[in-house]
């Protein structure tokens, strides 16, 4: 049966025959502007097989209606869920009208999102806590090099993660309005993105406060945050490469840098630095792979 929007559009036969078609989802605009779908009247999101290059996006226009179209892979859409790079997805997920779903793919995605799936939320914690420290390393760098102005962008990122981290640790998907939501969840880091945009002291002032802060909040967060991370790697007895951690099913397509995380997790104690021989690149070469502390 061809379904039809509110304003007679047949995505359904539009899109419907498309090769390798999995799961079409629609977000309709019901507002003059809607973040969401980037000014757009239509938002229609395709999950397919594979895409073509080129084949990613495409803007259409049907009776004054400006339609954007996405063609994504699951691994893709999966990716963007978890990581928070594009930070609507999990709106439209949980918003849109799912048209077509093969195998109830789309269906047994937004289960999860609902029921918050433990894996789930490892998963989010993880990437968000990748970014937490990225960001707050760099501010630190910024600050040595006499760039205060840089440090105060990126230590208002890092903000920007704490807040999510503490939002998923309450049980919550961070949202567009992130700051709103975290008012009453977590008032002392609301308090230090107050302190950080609207303190009298001097900028350099607040950036070092905040700084504080979040190397603070770096290491009493590391264990719980990568905990996923960890629990892998005890599944073991053999040492891992950061390459075959990447692969690990649990870990795939997710946006962390595994470096860091690794080098932070040594650093802690929560994990052992293993040298080995490399005896495909001659002598005196060793390679670096981690294995549980089993503290």
């Amino acid at each position: 049966m061809v379904r039809l929007d509110n304003k007679g559009l047949f995505y359904t036969e539009w899109f419907g025959n498309e090769e390798g078609l999995i799961s079409l989802l629609l977000l309709t605009n019901p507002f003059s502007y809607q973040p969401m779908i980037d000014g757009m009247d239509r938002l229609a999101i395709l999950i397919m097989n594979e895409v073509e290059p080129g084949n990613e996006i495409e803007h259409l226009l049907r009776d004054s209606a400006r339609i954007q179209v996405r063609r994504v892979t699951p691994a893709r859409f999966e990716g963007w869920l978890l990581s928070g790079d594009n930070h609507n997805v999990v709106q439209a997920l949980s918003q849109g009208e799912i048209l077509i779903d093969h195998g109830e793919y789309l269906s047994g995605l937004r289960s999860r999102l609902i029921e918050w799936s433990p894996l789930l939320r490892e998963q989010k914690l993880l990437c968000e806590f990748s970014k937490f420290v990225r960001t707050y390393l760099q501010a630190k760098q910024d600050i040595r090099d006499g760039q205060v102005l840089d440090a105060y962008s990126n230590i208002l990122s890092s903000l920007h993660y704490w807040a999510h981290i503490a939002l998923i640790e309450a049980g919550m998907h961070p949202e567009l309005t992130v700051w709103e939501q975290l008012r009453s969840v977590n008032p002392g880091v609301y308090k230090l993105f107050e302190e950080l945009t609207t303190s009298q002291e001097t900028l350099e002032q607040r950036v070092q406060l905040v700084l504080l802060a979040c190397e603070f909040s770096v290491l009493t967060k590391m264990e719980s945050s990568c905990a996923l991370l960890i629990r892998i790697i005890s599944s073991r007895q053999e040492p891992w490469l950061p390459a075959q951690l990447l692969l690990h099913p649990d870990l795939v397509g997710l946006s962390i840098d595994i470096s860091l995380l690794l080098q932070k997790l040594t650093k802690r104690g929560c994990l052992l630095e293993i040298a080995r021989p490399l005896r495909t690149r001659g002598s005196g070469l060793l390679e670096l792979c981690y294995k549980s502390s089993d503290r």
